[in-house]
């Protein structure tokens, strides 16, 4: 379903170009444009997430030590690869 949504010149003039540049519909500039944003912003809640979780001590060892035994299964005797 297509919605109208208001964007300013400068930005509709940039969607525009990128669009005349690769050949493909202004929707599907704005798409991937909403996408790596939403990407970018999960990225950012993770690392805050992070930052809290190793500033408890005891729940980033208890991480850490959870992290080690799922590294050991991925051992399979080939080392280097």
């Amino acid at each position: 379903m297509a919605e109208t949504v208001r964007i300013d010149p400068i930005s509709h003039a940039v969607l525009t170009e990128i669009a005349r540049a690769k050949h493909v519909p202004l929707t599907t500039v704005l798409a991937r444009a909403v996408e790596a944003y939403r990407r970018e912003l999960m990225i950012q809640a993770l690392d805050a997430d992070y930052a809290e979780l190793r500033g408890d001590t005891a729940a980033w060892a208890e991480e850490r030590a959870e992290r080690a035994l799922w590294d050991a299964t991925t051992a399979d005797g080939r080392e280097g690869e």
